[in-house]
């Protein structure tokens, strides 16, 4: 991982990458707007690899996404986006009937591919469908979820345990313009408590969107691009794909230094333009001191069997600095809790 090397060397985190997979909400933009420099720095990227997009949002078919993708000036066709719901439909042909009636609750992004499958769409338990599958869509309210509590509580005949109930992703938040609002996630949970049922998930974390992106892009050698830990950075490490943390969306300094075993990217950087600059080595001495260009930060004994996080030195660049910090703290095979880390790197 390039976090851990010890030998020194100057390259990108696009050096030997095939294909780039960038996620969008957080990354890409926040809202309609795009985050600064990532339009450019993709579209740099776009003249020697090929790049893609995975979202976990299914309010939007492929074609909106790659046409607000367009407006933003990045260059791309509909093809080069990964949805959860076309994740979603490989999950749905192993559990309902072809050409079977699906109860959907979100927007056009998932009605559409639905359709595009061949099956029935409905918005009413009443219709007695095959299945529920779930997105999300701002229009989402109420009389949605109570649809889908009252089919996931039926049980019809030959679902002794009820219909199955597919959600497209489980993200708790979403970023937009304004703010952080509640994600599909937090929909779901509602319906989760009026069922006591949980869904079987297609977007990331889980692996279908990364399947279906491998086969998409016909390639194992590729870089995800994310600003959630526990969605982005989790589920590229499943999946056996190198990843990059941009601090420009959810995820900040906190939530890195308190990254678990499976959520820990290979790259961490302030903005895309990173991307093509080269990654600084990461030295760890014996004692699990670690040292990024001129930051370098310990690790020593405290009182209660805490460790103590000491900076030696800040250098002249936060971000290196949080990169050795983050490097020391997760070679240290501890839990953030038994660590005293100085409140101004996480602040």
């Amino acid at each position: 991982m390039a976090l851990f090397s010890k030998k020194p060397a100057e390259k990108t985190p696009l050096d030997g990458v095939a294909v780039v997979l960038a996620d969008l909400d957080g990354v890409v933009y926040a809202g309609p707007k795009a985050i600064p420099h990532a339009v450019e720095s993709l579209n740099k990227a776009a003249e020697t690899t090929r790049v893609g997009y995975i979202t976990n949002n299914a309010s939007r078919t492929d074609a909106q996404v790659a046409h607000h993708l367009r407006e933003l000036g990045l260059d791309l066709v509909a093809k080069d986006v990964v949805t959860s719901p076309q994740a979603a439909m490989g999950l749905l042909r192993e559990v309902a009937p072809a050409g079977s009636t699906i109860l959907v609750i979100g927007g056009e992004g998932l009605t559409h591919e639905v359709t595009k499958a061949g099956f029935v769409v409905t918005d009413s338990a009443e219709s007695n469908p095959a299945a529920v599958i779930q997105g999300f869509s701002p229009d989402v309210g109420w009389r949605n979820l109570a649809e889908a509590a009252f089919a996931l509580n039926a049980r019809p005949d030959g679902y002794p345990d009820g219909i199955p109930w597919i959600a497209t992703n489980m993200d708790w938040t979403i970023p937009v313009e304004r703010g952080t609002a509640p994600g599909n996630g937090t929909l779901v949970s509602a319906v989760h408590l009026a069922t006591g049922r949980l869904p079987i998930v297609a977007g990331k974390p889980e692996l279908p969107i990364f399947d279906e992106a491998k086969r998409r892009f016909n390639t194992s050698a590729a870089l995800f691009i994310g600003d959630r830990l526990d969605t982005d950075i989790q589920g590229a490490v499943s999946a056996g794909i190198a990843s990059a943390l941009v601090l420009t969306g959810i995820d900040r300094a906190k939530q890195l230094l308190a990254a678990p075993v499976g959520s820990r990217p290979d790259f961490i950087l302030s903005d895309l333009r990173e991307l093509h600059e080269p990654y600084p080595v990461v030295v760890i001495d014996k004692r699990g001191g670690v040292t990024v260009r001129d930051a370098c930060v310990s690790l020593a004994s405290a009182a209660g069997g805490m460790t103590d996080l000491v900076i030696e030195s800040a250098g002249d660049s936060e971000l290196d600095l949080l990169r050795a910090s983050c490097a020391a703290i997760w070679n240290s095979g501890k839990a953030i809790f038994g660590f005293n880390v100085p409140e101004h790197l996480y602040s």
